[in-house]
């Protein structure tokens, strides 16, 4: 990498980490918890011969839900002076290890979603945030960083956690020209 086409990533790190922080804050967990139906939820696990996409063409969200969280993970991503994406992660009910992204944003940056993917293994990361409430920085890829910060309802329990995600390399960032 020359000087032109990267950034220091400990700036980035750190513009990521505040709003992972605040984040953890702001993000509601309770709302976070009814943004996916129970219909989508029973379904997603569902194998069907004669359907291969039943759980995908049934995949649905709670409208208000999703889109109040989906506004805050907006007005957070927009609190970097950078491209960054805010993403709510969240893990399934009854089905240890595993995980969904329920929204991802405006710039579809993140380390971890695979295109296509209704469901996957929690990374070791995440059940970390998950167990512990601390935020994790994690650099997997290169040019990637994101930070992990845990979503709390209003009892306090950890119910997800936010991916607060850009890039380092400005050449492959969505602003770069």
């Amino acid at each position: 990498m020359n000087n032109e086409t990267s950034e220091d990533p400990q700036p980035i790190e750190q513009e990521l980490d505040h709003i992972g922080r605040v984040a953890s804050a702001m993000v509601d967990g309770d709302l976070c918890q009814r943004i996916v139906t129970a219909q989508a939820l029973a379904l997603m696990f569902k194998n069907d011969p004669n359907d291969p996409f039943l759980a995908g063409d049934n995949y649905d969200v709670n409208d208000v839900e999703f889109n109040t969280t989906k506004k805050t993970l907006i007005r957070l991503a927009r609190l970097a002076p950078f491209p960054c994406d805010v993403n709510l992660w969240m893990p399934i009910d009854g089905y240890p290890g595993k995980i969904q992204v329920v929204i991802r944003n405006v710039n579809e940056l993140s380390q971890f979603w695979s295109f296509g993917l209704l469901y996957q293994d929690t990374i070791p990361p995440m059940q970390t945030v998950l167990d512990s409430g601390h935020r994790v920085t994690v650099k997997n890829k290169p040019g990637w960083i994101s930070v992990l910060a845990p979503v709390y309802n209003s009892l306090g329990n950890i119910v997800g956690l936010v991916e607060v995600a850009s890039r380092t390399d400005r050449a492959t960032r969505p602003d770069a020209g």
